[in-house]
């Protein structure tokens, strides 16, 4: 393992760890960023089941966005996540920023499903 890959993989490790202990059964908004794209999916982890997902590359919102790597396309994809949450039942989640520090794209996304009504 690379050094790089290495640090990234304990980080994960760490946020995963500390989320395990503060969910209490609640479902996991877990967030993975590309270079390109944003995706994101709540994750029912006691039965390991995907139960809501949504990206940058859905065609109602890649019409929309001038890219998929950008603040703007972050937020529309939160808000598209809080709305299929809400159509799911869901409004109490627990956020997983992976390994991602959280600025830029990830707080963009996190602060788009705050505004669509996921608490967290």
């Amino acid at each position: 393992m690379t050094k790089n890959a290495n640090v990234t993989a304990r980080r994960q490790a760490r946020v995963r760890r500390k989320l395990r202990t503060v969910s209490a059964g609640r479902p996991r908004l877990s967030v993975f960023r590309s270079s390109k794209q944003i995706y994101a999916q709540i994750i029912d982890d006691t039965k390991g089941v995907t139960l809501v997902a949504a990206s940058s590359l859905e065609k109602d919102l890649k019409g929309q966005l001038k890219t998929g790597a950008d603040k703007a396309a972050a937020s529309a994809v939160g808000k598209l996540i809080a709305e299929r949450a809400a159509k799911a039942g869901l409004t109490e989640v627990v956020f997983d920023r992976g390994q991602y520090m959280y600025h830029g794209r990830v707080k963009a996304l996190a602060d788009g499903a705050r505004e669509g009504g996921l608490q967290f």
